[in-house]
């Protein structure tokens, strides 16, 4: 960064912390504890008791160490369409899946077949993945630009958020971009048994597939959006230290500018929806047209989702 302290001294905030602006934690040490069930949960964790006779899939279990890995579908019932709901244990979103033994057991009674890892070298470098035995492991970097100039340019938590929103925008615009979600969902479409994709924080480039997934299989908006938003819920703790964190060995300023870093606010993904809009006038057209899937790639995604 160019600006100065008050002391002269140029705050260095370090690469690891930032890396596609949301990597505040990616080797800082900072344990994370157990979060607690977000609010917005609570009344829906007996819902499938009403669900019929049919065994409902279970819900996505917590994981201490991996605080964002939860269902596409949502907990409960899942995520109404006008189709039915939404197929639960079919594909899973996440944080970087480093797990402890105690989370790693957990999630190896899940049933994954395949992990799809969106972060570059340098992100990967710094939290590599360990899956559970048998699970197939795929990198699909999604992620253009130069992370020192994303740092370079931010001067205030409004830059910051900018930022995001420009990242969100670039999901649209990017060619790297495009080509990297292009693939990612045509594996999900092709590729048996449960998924999971992942960024580092589980929110960003994450945050954009599952948006994708969820308006495939005709969930309202208006729900994407509060899924979108549990983010800040699930990482609630993390977040808090991962702010404590940057106070602590960059100052206050810093963590006040890079806040908004941290977790998601619904201006990010907006920013992106706004853009599909004016690019391409609805999601059927950025995906056949933007990433260049067939009908039958968009077919099988929503087969899987709600078919």
């Amino acid at each position: 960064m160019s600006r100065t302290t008050k002391n002269g001294l140029i705050p260095r905030v370090p690469a690891a912390l930032l890396l596609a602006a949301g990597t505040l934690l990616a080797g800082s040490g900072v344990a994370i504890a157990e979060p607690a069930v977000p609010p917005a949960l609570a009344g829906l964790l007996d819902t499938a008791s009403s669900a019929g006779s049919v065994a409902p899939v279970a819900d996505a279990p917590r994981l201490a160490t991996v605080d964002n890995f939860r269902d596409v579908a949502g907990t409960g019932a899942g995520y109404a369409t006008p189709r039915g709901t939404v197929h639960k244990g079919v594909f899973y979103r996440s944080n970087a899946i480093v797990p402890n033994d105690a989370d790693l057991a957990t999630l190896s009674a899940v049933g994954l077949t395949t992990a799809y890892d969106l972060r570059g070298p340098d992100e990967i470098a710094q939290k590599a993945d360990r899956l559970p035995a048998g699970v197939a492991y795929v990198n699909i970097p999604i992620l253009a630009g130069n992370v020192n100039e994303l740092v370079a340019r931010i001067h205030s938590p409004e830059d910051a958020r900018q930022e995001m929103r420009k990242m969100n925008r670039d999901f649209v615009t990017g060619e790297v971009e495009r080509a990297g979600f292009a693939q990612l969902l045509t594996s999900l479409a092709e590729t048996d048994g449960a998924q999971v994709f992942h960024c580092t924080a589980g929110k960003d480039r994450t945050g954009w597939t599952s948006y994708l997934l969820l308006t495939i299989a005709g969930v309202d908006a208006q729900t994407i959006m509060d899924d979108y938003l549990l983010t800040n819920e699930y990482t609630a703790e993390s977040m808090a230290k991962t702010l404590a964190y940057l106070r602590q060995t960059q100052g206050d300023a810093v963590a006040e500018n890079f806040g908004p870093l941290v977790g998601v606010e619904a201006s990010y993904l907006q920013a992106g929806i706004d853009q599909l809009t004016a690019d391409f006038g609805a999601v059927d057209n950025y995906l056949t047209t933007g990433l260049g899937l067939s009908t039958g790639t968009i077919g099988a995604l929503k087969a899987k989702l709600v078919g």
